[in-house]
């Protein structure tokens, strides 16, 4: 019997960037241009306002739909913020939740992130949990000790049952969009230890073992299958190198590769 292969996740977020048309024709491009979707899965992350652009170019195929983040409430007086209802309503199946320039540049608490955690797990969405430590933080030595706070509040509450639609992203936020300093896949491997060994603690070793869990630190085509074919590290959030198609296909490309070398390796 063949062991199971994991599946590797490559999951675009585009951030604050792209006009309609720009979505319309990246996710198109997208499309289009994947090879071989079974051996990967493929997540797109547009701009609030392009959800139903991207969703319907992403209808029938492979490419899954994702929102970059949630307010946690089905509805109610919340101007400006968008429901897990209304996510859901638009075909989405991902969420971004906790990302670090939603922690650091605008001010979301571990707790807050918590409770949209919670909200769109019960809703039915999977969630992608962002967690990750500053260059101070780093510097000082901090990174277990925040890792440890970012899950341990960020994931108080969640029901095992609903662990299965629940990922992790582990963001080095010292080396997102720095010139001067980049993680190494060594780093991210020890990291990733670190986050499944932590997890391991909370919910025990089957459910940390299952857990899918990204890395998400300026990966681009030169470097993602070095990160992609470290042990423990299932996926990549992808933010620059995602608005391309090119790039981004071959980082894709990259998963692919690694998932049918594992194959070959069973």
């Amino acid at each position: 019997m063949k062991t199971e292969i994991r599946q590797k996740f490559i999951v675009a977020n585009w951030k604050m960037h792209t006009t309609s048309f720009e979505a319309q024709q990246l996710s198109k491009s997208i499309v289009e241009g994947i090879a071989a979707p079974d051996h990967v899965t493929v997540v797109l992350c547009p701009p609030f306002p392009y959800l139903p652009i991207v969703g319907d170019m992403l209808r029938g195929s492979r490419v899954a739909l994702g929102a970059q983040n949630v307010y946690p409430e089905a509805e109610g007086a919340f101007t400006g913020e968008v429901s897990p209802t209304m996510l859901l309503d638009l075909d989405c199946k991902y969420v971004i939740v906790g990302h670090s320039e939603r922690r650091h540049k605008l001010g979301e608490s571990d707790s807050f992130i918590n409770r949209k955690v919670v909200c769109a797990l019960a809703s039915g969405l999977d969630v992608i949990l962002c967690v990750g430590e500053t260059l101070e933080q780093r510097q000082k030595g901090q990174t277990e000790a925040v890792l440890d706070r970012q899950l341990s509040t960020g994931l108080a509450g969640v029901r095992p049952e609903v662990l299965s639609h629940l990922s992790v992203a582990y963001e080095p936020v010292w080396a997102i969009g720095n010139d001067e300093h980049h993680a190494t896949p060594q780093q991210a491997h020890d990291t990733h230890l670190l986050i499944r060994e932590k997890l391991s603690q909370m919910i025990g070793a089957t459910w940390s073992g299952e857990l899918t869990v990204y890395y998400g630190g300026s990966v681009e085509p030169g470097n993602a299958a070095a990160f992609l074919g470290q042990e423990g590290i299932d996926g990549v959030l992808i933010g620059g190198a995602s608005l391309k198609a090119d790039e981004f296909l071959a980082i894709v490309n990259a998963g692919i590769l690694e998932t049918e070398a594992e194959m070959q390796r069973t």
